[in-house]
């Protein structure tokens, strides 16, 4: 992931924004018209004419089409916070009429409950009051298409800015996938699925979990478990539990404090929703784990899953059925994989 930032490299910075649609060398602040047309009457062109874009209701808007190969090496994109479940980030890979990333806005940069946790990570940053960062390297080799969709029932503005690299090595790199799934309630006695079907070579690279809980007690001691290259019933790798796996420890319980909320370069719990007495009536949390300097190889195939369990009298396990929505990041040697079904606006709500 790192690259010595004082080596000069043959590559090309582009961009692209609702300044400059194409990414164009010498194409930014040229718009004579757009969302700040008005506040830059007095100015003209050059003066934040076209900061945003309106998409509305059921439209899918492209956030940029980039032709050849190259590396996406930043996004940037903030929307007003009752849209982040409700748009739907896609991109494609060389061509590839499927999506290798689809997940709701909010979730790609670990904001699944639509309220503001900032997340200071090496990955992803969100800052006040919005602010999403993405640094996953995206690399293509013969095109990229990012598009994002709007399944709410009112028009949404949205700011964004893509950085990327034209001219840049790809030879040998994966292509980044990301999928996102739901159980809601979690089936009793099952477990959340993260990933399954994934075929090819890769590796696994990142968690992200909106967990909300239905029940009283701890509800964090079930495993998050990787089945790698032909594994059936027992996985290669299987951790000690949630809280565990995401760097955590003792039920994220400082003493005194209760659930303690923490984000660090790659890894966190960075949002504790508390119950308010009304609305929010139960308690949700957000979660972070990015495998970069752990990466989890497959060579063949791959499948994801994470149990749900509590504790119950005699000091017995509890299963639970609560409410799991799960980011999974990968890079994997196809632009496309196997992935569920894309969400509906009824599956994508907060309840």
């Amino acid at each position: 992931m790192y690259r010595d930032i004082a080596e000069l490299r043959h590559v090309q910075t582009r961009s692209i924004s609702p300044e400059n649609f194409t990414g164009a060398k010498g194409g930014g602040a040229r718009a004579t018209d757009g969302t700040g047309a008005a506040a830059a009457r007095d100015l003209g062109p050059g003066w934040k004419v076209s900061p945003s874009v309106p998409i509305g209701p059921g439209e899918t808007f492209d956030l940029a089409r980039i032709d050849g190969p190259g590396r996406i090496t930043h996004l940037w994109l903030t929307t007003h916070t009752d849209h982040w479940r409700h748009l739907v980030l896609r991109a494609y890979w060389d061509g590839a009429a499927e999506p290798a990333i689809e997940v709701p806005v909010g979730d790609f940069f670990g904001q699944g409950w639509g309220s503001f946790a900032q997340l200071s990570s090496s990955m992803v940053a969100v800052n006040p009051h919005g602010g999403f960062n993405s640094y996953w390297p995206m690399p293509f080799a013969d095109g990229a298409h990012l598009t994002v969709e709007n399944l709410s029932d009112q028009e949404v503005i949205v700011y964004y800015q893509l950085s990327y690299e034209v001219g840049a090595e790809v030879s040998g790199a994966g292509r980044l996938h990301a999928q996102w799934r739901r159980s809601n309630p979690l089936a009793a006695g099952s477990t959340h699925v993260l990933l399954d079907g994934v075929r090819g070579r890769g590796q696994y690279v990142g968690t992200y979990l909106a967990w909300g809980v239905n029940s009283r007690g701890w509800w964090g001691e079930g495993e998050v478990k990787h089945y790698l290259d032909g594994d059936l019933d027992h996985p290669t790798i299987c951790g000690t539990g949630t809280e565990d796996y995401f760097g955590g420890a003792w039920n994220f319980d400082v003493p005194g404090q209760g659930y303690t909320a923490f984000t660090t370069p790659y890894l966190g719990m960075h949002q504790v929703i508390r119950p308010d007495g009304l609305y929010d009536s139960q308690q949700r949390f957000g979660m972070y784990r990015w495998h970069v300097l752990d990466p989890i190889h497959f060579e063949t195939d791959l499948r994801v899953d994470v149990q749900a369990l509590g504790w119950r009298q005699g000091g017995r396990y509890l299963p639970l059925q609560d409410d799991i929505a799960s980011t999974a990041f990968f890079y994997l040697d196809h632009p496309t994989a196997a992935r569920p079904e894309a969400p509906t606006a009824d599956q994508l709500e907060i309840c």
